[in-house]
């Protein structure tokens, strides 16, 4: 019989939350086999550091799969080295109920960045028959209950297992505090905004060539800038170039929201291509009637292929309000080829066919800028 004094009960703490993924128009996907589409990020509450979203393959996640949707659960954002999860998925049907749910048998590590789910979570064909009430005016309602294992505590309440408390990571902070500080800077990038007055920045060559292809180039010639340490920006105003710079420090952009419409045009020039994705995904949320057309001239301009058919998409579905636009009008006399294209979607009711440079997440989870 063990020594009373080795005995020690534990508990398991366990947060448990849900969230709904609702998909409008979803017989529209043209996703092909092996593309995603993913959610917003959700997470237990707004304190809860642990940042999580959905990802569906429509058409299935490779060959095995293609006759089904395949539905992951990804850890996006994760400040331990790794966490433990159940999950269980299931859809609701027109009133409202789970079916077709399916839950992981055990909780599966997750570090940042990992999925778990189901490569056939269920067959197309029997999502997509009316009679069976899962897509209600073509509404596909995915509802995710997460189970968390928080820790292991014992009857004194102390951590069972003596872990080193590893601070969380910091490079994104410390990059900003470094491009902030002007310390060590060995180039000025000079913006030359409309009022007349140049802004200047400090900057570092290593930093900004190893994120662009384009500034790498740049100092790795012997080019007037190079020699100079200087190089003018004269297509970028001053606080997109800064949103810019805040992005190739930290990998973030706080204001993309916001600037997307401008910060596209730099993230295109300088071939940031993450950030281009980024914007694609700021001005798509951002649809409506009146700037649907300016949209789609923009993601022509800038051959942003996905916003390009987000938008050709949303004039489909949105015809009527569309073509009382000023952007409408604008689309008649500057844009014969791009009105041609949305007449030829209007005509068939569906989307144009465009080769995508790959499913979002994997644009930005494997794009190195």
């Amino acid at each position: 019989m063990a020594d009373d004094g080795s005995a020690q009960d534990e508990s398991v703490k366990v947060v448990k939350f849900n969230y709904m993924w609702t998909i409008n128009n979803f017989s529209f996907c043209r996703e092909e086999m092996g593309e995603v589409l993913k959610s917003s990020t959700f997470s237990a509450g707004a304190s809860d550091k642990l940042k999580w979203c959905l990802r569906i393959n429509p058409k299935g996640l490779d060959e095995e799969s293609r006759d089904y949707l395949s539905l992951y659960l990804l850890l996006v954002q994760c400040a331990k080295s790794e966490v433990r999860a159940k999950f269980k998925f299931s859809i609701l049907n027109a009133k409202r109920e789970e079916t077709k749910a399916m839950e992981s048998q055990r909780a599966y590590r997750f570090v940042q960045g990992k999925d778990w789910g189901f490569k056939k979570f269920i067959r197309r064909d029997f999502l997509l028959d009316e009679s069976n009430g899962l897509l209600p005016d073509d509404r596909l309602s995915i509802f995710c209950e997460v189970s968390v294992v928080a820790e292991t505590v014992n009857v004194t309440g102390q951590t069972s297992a003596q872990q080193f408390k590893v601070p969380p990571c910091r490079l994104s902070e410390d990059l900003s505090a470094l491009f902030e500080s002007k310390q060590f800077s060995d180039c000025t990038l000079v913006a030359n905004c409309k009022s007349g007055v140049p802004q200047t920045f400090h900057v570092h060559k290593a930093i900004l060539a190893a994120r662009s292809r384009v500034f790498h180039a740049m100092f790795e010639h012997n080019m007037t800038e190079s020699e100079r340490n200087e190089v003018a920006i004269d297509d970028v105003e001053p606080e997109v170039l800064r949103e810019m710079l805040c992005f190739m420090y930290t990998g973030s952009s706080p204001c993309v929201d916001q600037m997307a419409q401008h910060l596209i045009a730099a993230a295109d020039k300088y071939h940031l291509d993450r950030l281009k994705v980024m914007c694609e995904q700021a001005l798509c949320a951002a649809l409506t009637s009146e700037n649907a057309c300016v949209t789609l001239v923009l993601a022509d301009l800038y051959s942003a292929e996905q916003l390009r058919t987000h938008a050709i998409n949303y004039i489909n579905v949105n015809a009527t309000e569309v073509m009382n636009s000023e952007g409408w009008k604008d689309l008649i006399k500057e844009h014969p080829s791009l009105l041609a294209e949305v007449f030829k979607a209007l005509a068939t009711q569906q989307t144009p066919p465009v080769v995508l440079a790959g499913p979002l997440k994997k644009r930005i989870k494997h794009c190195p800028y």
